[in-house]
């Protein structure tokens, strides 16, 4: 309480309503997976959190595209996160983060500049991350501007300047105290005067770099100089490690330049055996190879993944696209449910079964999962191949792609146009031209009370997803919809009473506490997301003595029960109809 020490007049402010739950997000969805390139948790110990992209465009600048992956002969060489990410914002995604996977044996794409003497003198391009995306080229071009006094002024230090002809030119470089020779930089000063006197031709040489990767994708950056000393030194602007994290994710690759390479040691062997155009500029292109994909990734690479996803507060959805795929599927499966069952994570796995699969193998995967915390779909989605050109018979015109991209994104459609208490069912699957497997109603009838959420073709429909179950066998967790809303609820919670720990635990907090919450619900129950005619059939929030014992108290906890009447999905929607005689009384 504040003091009163003084006589007058003291104005406070106090609240009379009760604290506000806002709703937690639903749609943020991870990805995990190997990708092209992009940055990736090494081990345990390692840092490098994945990064929240809104389009594919995001993906594409940081993860790389649609190319093909080398994961080893016995393996599919498909890319399916990178089409998976494609699916998900086309089906109506908005938020995603992206988690890279890297199996062993993955190698970086380099090539050596100056590779003479000791190691302190070498000069090498390397890609800035692993994958055979990076086995590109690297232009570099010298770039010749006349200097005059007034340029040559103001130039910053470490400025490389020509003078004198082309064929026999000397190169002076600028230090603090003026222009020295730049094989002689302890020697005197060499004075402005001298070096624009007649016949000097001074011009000043600056680097252009320009890097083009496997996947065509390109990124260069001129006026570097040459010498450590320059603002924009060449191994500033491309460091291995970059300070800025936009030029972390997006840099192609890294010049590793030796701490005694000297400013014109790296131009001569920059431009060693380059021809000179019409102005006297020199270019040549480097070819950077080595690099590889590495070996399939296995259960614990994707462990390694989703270790820097579980720190993501906001992520409610998670899938592997693609892994279905590999040799190690059910492990693979068995750490994403982990995953998405660890304590305060709130969130759902999305599961595929393997591509190529009858209706009796989905049932035999299934037979292997058992969760409240996940879902399974079947068949995979048949695709146009963005990939395929004309004339180009060697590239399929389709492709077959893991359900969960699609279903990821469709449930972010779902919760945005009804909301996450509506189930993710009878949706229209927007990219699919038609499903691997024609799913009939036979065989859906087999399938779906195991728990495999079927993807179908409805004649006068489309393709639609015909299943919203979760696999489990426990009969109280039934639907995804119940995983969802209770996810939401549960985070929603959480995160909007924070403010009571540490706070009296007396009526008082217990009254603001039940307000807060039944504030809650009600919004729920309005908005149609929780069943009953009134807010007593629609649920319940208890916090006193009866939840509460003396013992609980003294241990500082504060025990509030909540009971909410959740609505189920109509699943089944039977009509009963029978003849009736014509005078036949009601």
């Amino acid at each position: 309480m504040p003091e009163y020490l003084a006589p007058g007049v003291y104005v406070e402010e106090t609240s009379f309503r009760a604290k506000s739950i806002e709703g937690v997000g639903t749609s943020t969805t991870a990805f995990v997976g190997p990708t092209r390139r992009g940055p990736f948790r090494v081990n345990d110990t390692s840092q490098e959190p994945p990064e929240l992209i809104t389009s594919y465009g995001d993906f594409e600048r940081i993860y790389g595209g649609y190319g093909d992956l080398s994961l080893g002969a016995s393996v599919a060489a498909t890319n399916y996160v990178a089409h998976a990410v494609r699916a998900f914002f086309n089906e109506g995604g908005s938020r995603l983060y992206v988690s890279r996977v890297v199996g062993a044996g993955a190698t970086t794409a380099s090539v050596g500049v100056i590779t003479a003497g000791a190691a302190e003198e070498h000069v090498t391009f390397v890609s800035r991350f692993p994958g055979a995306s990076g086995n590109g080229q690297v232009i570099a071009r010298e770039v010749v501007s006349p200097a005059s006094a007034i340029t040559m002024a103001s130039s910053p230090v470490g400025t490389l300047l020509r003078t004198g002809p082309l064929a026999t030119p000397a190169h002076h470089i600028k230090l603090a105290d003026g222009w020295h020779a730049a094989d002689n930089l302890a020697g005197a000063v060499v004075t402005v005067a001298t070096l624009t006197a007649a016949g000097a031709n001074p011009r000043i040489v600056t680097l252009a770099l320009l890097a083009i990767d496997a996947d065509g994708q390109d990124q260069g950056a001129d006026g570097m100089g040459f010498d450590r000393s320059h603002p924009r030194w060449a191994g500033h602007v491309f460091a291995a490690t970059p300070s800025r994290r936009s030029d972390q994710l997006q840099n192609l690759f890294a010049v590793a330049i030796g701490a005694g390479v000297s400013a014109i040691e790296l131009r001569d062997g920059l431009f060693s055996g380059a021809a000179a155009n019409a102005q006297g500029e020199l270019e040549r292109s480097f070819a950077l190879t080595g690099g590889t994909d590495g070996s399939e990734p296995s259960a614990a690479n994707y462990a390694l993944a989703l270790g820097e996803i579980a720190a993501l507060e906001d992520v409610s959805i998670v899938a592997a696209p693609g892994a279905a795929a590999y040799a190690q599927a059910q492990a693979i499966n068995g750490a994403l449910i982990a995953h998405a069952e660890a304590r305060r994570a709130y969130r759902i796995a999305v599961l595929d079964t393997p591509p190529d699969l009858t209706p009796g193998g989905a049932r035999t995967v299934k037979s292997l999962i058992d969760s409240k915390y996940a879902a399974l779909y079947y068949p995979w989605v048949i695709v146009p191949n963005p990939l395929a050109r004309p004339g180009r018979d060697d590239i399929p015109r389709e492709i077959a792609l893991p359900p969960s991209g699609f279903l990821c994104g469709i449930y972010a459609r779902n919760d945005t146009e009804r909301g996450v208490h509506k189930a993710p069912a009878n949706e229209v699957v927007r990219g699919a031209l038609r499903f691997e497997s024609d799913v009939n109603f036979g065989q859906q009838e087999l399938l779906n009370p195991l728990g495999v959420n079927c993807l179908r073709f409805l004649s006068g429909r489309g393709n639609r997803v015909w299943g919203a179950r979760l696999v489990s066998s426990d009969p109280e967790w039934k639907y995804v919809s119940d995983r969802r809303y209770f996810n939401y609820l549960e985070s929603s919670i959480d995160r909007g009473t924070q403010w009571a720990v540490f706070e009296p635990n007396g009526e008082r907090l217990w009254a603001n506490v039940r307000q807060t919450i039944s504030d809650f619900l009600y919004n729920e129950w309005r908005n149609g997301a929780l069943l009953g005619t009134s807010t007593d059939e629609a649920y319940f929030v208890r916090c006193d003595r009866s939840t509460m014992t003396q013992n609980d108290l003294d241990n500082g906890r504060l025990v509030c029960l909540i009971g909410v009447a959740i609505i189920k999905p109509a699943e089944f929607v039977i009509f009963r109809i029978g003849q009736k005689t014509a005078d036949a009384r009601a």
